[in-house]
């Protein structure tokens, strides 16, 4: 029991540490960048990180194929992967918990209409539907958003509509319907709060699913354009370069690793310490 609810505070503590950090950093990108991560020096290209018998302590993680500073544009690629990455979750989250609670709580042609939707949204998977679309509308941080917004909310919509039509059936529902209580304040006041958990959960592990995907369309060429500094297109500019230079792509590589798994750990540890099946045999 003991070692269950320390291994349970290690993967919230371990993954919440990453994630803070990570954010920090975002906030404080103009203190904390050495340099303008945008400021090219052909002079100084392809400077390979401290550790190397060639590097140079003014670039620490070394320059890109444009002189660039690698650990100034790492400190400001996290800005756009977190800010993309949370908005397009909680536009996602939005979405899907109101029209997974309707369809879950008034039945009939709602129902219908809703899960028929999802399914058929589900037939396609998230990061193809995400290239057609931006394909077609262009990259931009907005786009993207509502890009992966839109391709999410299925995923939110599929659990709060079982759940919410396990909650309907409970006594405490029952009764507020008895006593004349409207469906939104029984929505509202009685049944939401009882998702909030599992919501949490969800949404915390999909903001790790939402930076994976912005970083896949940016590889591919379909997010934020160049120069602009993202983790994705720092991937994208050294994959040309990987025998050269390893550490362009290396780095972003290594730091979307680094915050996804942080992300994961932060959202599994905290699905154990709310699943009351797991308090239950502790």
């Amino acid at each position: 029991m003991k070692h269950s609810m320390f291994g349970k505070k290690l993967k919230m503590r371990l993954g919440g540490g990453i994630v803070i950090a990570v954010i920090l950093m975002a906030i404080f990108a103009p203190l904390l960048a050495p340099h303008d991560p945008y400021d090219q020096d052909l002079m100084s290209r392809l400077i390979p990180p401290f550790w190397n018998a060639q590097g140079d302590w003014t670039y620490p993680l070394g320059t890109d194929n444009f002189g660039r500073d690698m650990l100034s544009r790492l400190i400001y690629g996290s800005r756009l992967s977190i800010t993309v990455g949370v908005a397009a979750a909680l536009l996602a989250c939005t979405m899907g918990t109101i029209l997974g609670m309707w369809a879950g709580y008034s039945g009939g042609y709602a129902e219908t209409a809703i899960m028929r939707l999802a399914d058929a949204q589900l037939a396609f998977p998230d990061i193809l539907l995400a290239i057609l679309i931006v394909a077609a509308v262009g990259g931009s941080a907005l786009n993207l958003i509502l890009v992966l917004g839109l391709s999410g909310w299925t995923v939110y919509a599929r659990v709060m509509y079982n759940m919410t039509r396990s909650i309907r059936e409970r006594p405490f529902v029952e009764a507020a319907v008895s006593h004349g209580a409207r469906s939104a304040y029984i929505i509202r006041q009685h049944i939401f709060p009882q998702l909030i958990p599992v919501l949490t959960v969800v949404a915390t592990l999909q903001v790790a699913q939402m930076i994976l995907q912005e970083t896949a369309l940016s590889f591919l060429g379909l997010g934020l354009p160049p120069p602009t500094a993202t983790w994705g297109n720092m991937l994208a500019e050294g994959r040309d370069r990987m025998w050269a230079a390893p550490w362009i792509s290396n780095l972003s590589g290594v730091a979307i690793i680094i915050l996804v798994w942080g992300i994961n750990m932060l959202g599994n540890g905290l699905r154990e310490h709310l699943d009351p099946n797991q308090r239950g045999r502790q």
